[in-house]
């Protein structure tokens, strides 16, 4: 009679590994702990974490479902479904360009070519000097100054071609302190 093989204990891994750096965790932590009591608090905490790390990192998914009890997919699903929410480092600028009608009937689509040209990016990329971002939006409720732009949380209407290149090389231009 052969006696039954012993057994042996396989340990669960209760985290997944994680590229996010000790300062993004611990963001994303604070974060997660100072909204969470709130009604529907995962879209305020995807707001804090990008406001904080401009961007919502891969990794803090999983990090942001375990301490709202969510399953990933359901985080996933959030942050891909909303387009404000960026799963890649930005530039240090994100330039939001309106393509809705009443900017492009003042030459949006002009200006979205112009842009993309001179930047050397399309929309959703980032300048090899990460110096910029371009993203779409469909309306900046600034439609009577179109074609409308957004520089980070600057608004900026009636904007050219030429306009749009001076905007952007003040954007690139190294910030001096007094």
């Amino acid at each position: 009679m052969t006696s039954p093989s012993p057994r042996q204990v396989i340990p669960l891994k209760t985290e997944l590994p994680s590229a996010l750096s000790s300062a993004e965790r611990k963001t994303i932590e604070g974060a997660c702990a100072r909204l969470k009591a709130l009604p529907g608090a995962l879209l305020p905490i995807l707001h804090a974490v990008q406001e904080e790390l401009g961007f919502v990192p891969k990794d803090a998914v999983p990090l942001i479902a375990r301490q709202l009890n969510l399953s990933i997919a359901e985080v996933h699903g959030v942050v891909s479904f909303y387009h404000y929410y960026r799963q890649q480092r930005s530039g240090r600028h994100v330039v939001h360009l309106c393509r809705a009608e009443a900017c492009q009937a003042l030459g949006a689509v002009a200006l979205e070519a112009h842009a993309k040209r001179s930047l050397g990016i399309d929309f959703h990329g980032t300048t090899a000097d990460g110096a910029i971002s371009l993203e779409p939006v469909y309306c900046l409720g600034n439609c009577a100054l179109g074609p409308s732009m957004m520089i980070d949380e600057k608004l900026q209407g009636r904007v050219s071609a030429q306009r749009f290149d001076a905007l952007m090389a003040q954007a690139r231009a190294p910030v001096t302190k007094p």
